[in-house]
C-alpha cells in the first residue's frame, strides 16, 4: 500500500511541475503524459481524459513497484540517488514515445525533452526522499 501511495504522490508532484511549466511557457510536454494513443488497444478506450489519467497513475506506481522490487534485490531501496537517475535517464528515453504519437510534442522539441526529463528527475527525487523516509520496512 506504501509503494501505490509514494508512487500516486510522486505522479501528482510530476503533473503540478509539468503543469506549471505549460501555464509559463506553454510547453506542451505535460500533454505527454496522459498520452496513450499509440498503444494499441489501449488508444480504443474512452473516455480519453479519463483513461488518460488511469495511464498515468499506472505508470507512476508500476514503475515505482518495480524499481523498488530491484533495488531492495541490493539493499538500495532507501537510497535516494538510484530513483533519480532511473528515472531520469527513463523518463529521458520514454520521451521519444511522442513520436509515434500526432499529438504534441514533438520528438525533435529540445526544451520539451529538457521540461520531461527534468520533470522525471523531480519524480525520481520525491520517490527516493518518499522511499527513505516513508518507504515500507526492509
Amino acid at each position: 500500500m506504501r509503494l501505490t501511495i509514494i508512487g500516486s504522490i510522486a505522479g501528482i508532484v510530476l503533473m503540478l511541475f509539468l503543469k506549471i511549466i505549460l501555464i509559463f511557457t506553454g510547453n506542451s510536454a505535460y500533454i505527454l503524459l496522459f498520452n496513450f494513443d499509440y498503444i494499441p488497444v489501449l488508444n480504443d478506450m474512452r473516455p480519453i481524459w479519463l483513461f488518460g489519467y488511469v495511464f498515468h497513475f499506472l505508470t507512476c506506481i508500476l514503475s515505482v513497484v518495480a524499481l523498488y522490487n530491484i533495488l531492495k534485490a541490493w539493499g538500495w531501496e532507501k537510497l535516494i540517488s538510484p530513483y533519480i537517475l532511473v528515472f531520469t535517464l527513463g523518463g529521458g528515453a520514454l520521451f521519444f514515445l511522442t513520436a509515434l504519437s500526432d499529438q504534441l510534442p514533438e520528438a525533435s522539441d529540445k526544451v520539451a525533452w529538457i521540461y520531461w526529463t527534468l520533470g522525471h528527475a523531480v519524480f525520481g527525487y520525491t520517490v527516493g526522499v518518499l522511499m527513505k523516509f516513508n518507504g515500507p520496512a526492509r
